[in-house]
């Protein structure tokens, strides 16, 4: 059969497991334990050679790589032994009548589609973090074109038609509700941690802004869910997973989640879902731990307005189908500059709920109520969780080498800004751990302290239901890059996770150092991953978190276990 995407001819059928087969045999593997492989049949399992004769180290040809998912047969590429699949369908376009509307599964092809390359990334402003050059240099951000046929996943595997049953990593990128993607950052490829923890590693995109937020639901049945459709695409996301990844030889029943800054808040979101409930079974927040979630008359105000701005009233809403995006994303842009106050980015992290913002929407069905907070919800009860951030956060010296002069009397205007009454007390206190301190310093801890504790709650949370545990961790790792100004700032990690220092090399200085450190992170991810345990023989015994003792683990180049190490400084604070 000749493909009609790009006119490669199907492999005979002794080389493919069919999609109903493998998803069959998935199934069965579960309740029938060792029955399973004599369904699948050796002959179809792929395993990648690590070295290809000749030198080469990317294999991207006719008949190699290719599985059978529900929709049809894709062909991926093979990196140095591990096979990569990228822009995958994991839903319809959301375009024209699809705005606003649950996503919808694509349909099925003939032939073999060609998924080599990423696809469409959500429309989206991606913020001044480019015009910046210290932070380009360090970020070296991946564009993509952009389209509303953007519901797309990326896989990774050591393996294809295998039965390995290998645990899955599904990462959710950051940016807010609003920006980002699956593979805006060189760190997010995820060939280096699959072979390196023999796991199956997903990355997505899904609807973001006000396409994936923007509350309409009193116009109509027809938008009773748009306000939460930008989540609703990660449950579907998720579903693929469960339905597909058997034949990239990943475990159905073994599926973590984890992401980070607005990804963390996803993955904080999906767990108070009932949808999603059982589409994973671990989780990880990453500096992610604040709330976005908004109330219906918070999210509805938000919607009237800008249809105000647009011309628009409950008549006319079709039009909304059919307006180019950047139409309808300028008149929100410019409700939300006249309507939310200006404040220190630092500060809007903890006034982020009180803002004009598209983002989740408690509405009682697909959320019911906020996934976090004084309790966290019980429908991921049984779910563990990893949950941290980093030491600098959004408050360090990148792009700013002035931040480092900063004097006494400045520190002081700065905290009793953030803390009013409390500068000179909150100041001592943050003095007392680090005597030697200079006011940069204090500062950057000072104005991260609002995200920190965020993390702590969350943790105090969910240790609160007395099921899964909550492991807390604390990124201390301070990059060489611009003399050290930028500190452990947010998104540091990131490479550490991902097994990609030496990708990352402008953020990390690349070499054994960073390295080193990474090979203990991504193992405790991988482990984690593999059995809801981070703890591994590369580090210190991790307990799990309970408030009284607040173990946490200390990432840095002396990896520790400290207990309550800023209790005294979160305290000032609160």
């Amino acid at each position: 059969m000749t493909n009609a995407f790009n006119g490669e001819k199907s492999p005979s059928s002794t080389s493919v497991i069919g999609r109903r087969m493998i998803l069959k045999g998935a199934a069965l593997a579960v309740g029938a334990g060792a029955a399973a492989p004599a369904l699948v049949g050796a002959a179809s399992a792929q395993t990648a050679p690590a070295v290809v004769s000749g030198g080469q180290n990317v294999i991207a040809k006719a008949g190699t790589a290719i599985v059978d998912i529900e929709t049809g047969k894709i062909a991926g590429a093979i990196f140095r032994g591990i096979y990569s699949f990228k822009g995958i369908p994991y839903g319809d376009t959301t375009a024209g009548e699809s705005r606003f509307q649950p996503a919808k599964k694509p349909g099925p092809w003939q032939g073999i589609r060609s998924c080599r390359s990423y696809g469409a990334v959500c429309p989206q402003d991606k913020g001044t973090g480019r015009m910046n050059d210290e932070e380009a240099f360090m970020f070296q951000w991946c564009d993509s074109y952009t389209g509303e046929d953007c519901l797309r996943v990326n896989v990774w595997t050591p393996g294809i038609n295998d039965n390995k049953k290998r645990p899955v990593m599904v990462w959710l990128h950051g940016g807010g509700f609003a920006a980002g993607s699956g593979n805006d950052l060189p760190c997010f490829d995820g060939e280096n941690l699959s072979r390196r923890g023999d796991v199956v590693v997903v990355t997505l995109n899904h609807r973001l802004n006000l396409l994936g937020f923007m509350d309409l639901s009193k116009y109509g049945e027809k938008y009773a869910l748009s306000g939460n459709v930008g989540m609703l695409d990660i449950v579907t996301a998720l579903q693929w997973v469960h339905d597909n990844i058997a034949v990239f030889g990943g475990d159905p029943n073994r599926v973590m989640i984890f992401g980070q800054s607005g990804g963390g808040a996803k993955v904080s979101t999906l767990m108070g879902m009932p949808a999603a409930k059982g589409l994973f079974h671990r989780a990880v927040v990453q500096s992610g731990s604040f709330s976005l979630s908004t109330q219906p008359a918070q999210s509805q105000k938000l919607t009237d307005l800008v249809l105000a701005e647009l011309g628009i009233d409950a008549a006319s809403i079709g039009k909304l189908h059919t307006l180019p995006y950047e139409t309808i994303r300028l008149a929100a842009e410019a409700v939300m500059a006249r309507n939310n106050p200006r404040v220190g980015v630092a500060l809007s992290v903890t006034k982020m709920g009180q803002m004009l913002n598209f983002g989740p929407v408690i509405d009682g069905k697909t959320i019911p109520a906020p996934p976090f907070g004084d309790k966290a919800s019980a429908i991921s009860a049984d779910v563990p969780m990893m949950i941290g951030t980093t030491l600098n956060e959004f408050a360090n010296g990148m792009n700013n080498p002035g931040f480092e002069t900063l004097t006494e009397a400045e520190l002081e205007t700065r905290v009793e800004q953030f803390f009013p009454g409390k500068a000179k007390k909150v100041i001592a206190t943050f003095r007392a751990r680090t005597p030697d301190a200079k006011p940069a310093d204090l500062f950057s801890r000072i104005a991260t302290a609002p995200v920190r504790r965020a993390a702590i709650k969350q943790a105090t949370s969910k240790a609160a239901l007395g099921k899964a545990p909550a492991y807390l961790y604390w990124f201390h790792w301070q990059t060489p890059m611009f003399d050290g100004r930028p500190r452990a700032f947010h998104c540091a990690e990131l490479p550490f996770v991902f097994f990609n220092t030496d990708r990352m090399e402008n953020m990390t200085g690349g070499g054994p150092v960073p390295m080193a450190l990474s090979e203990k992170m991504a193992d405790t991810w991988i482990q984690f991953a593999r059995t809801g345990d981070p703890n591994h023989a590369g580090i210190p015994s991790w307990t799990k978190f309970a408030p009284k003792t607040a173990a946490c683990m200390i990432w840095d180049n002396d990896v520790k276990v400290l207990l309550n190490p800023d209790g005294d400084e979160m305290k000032a604070v609160g």
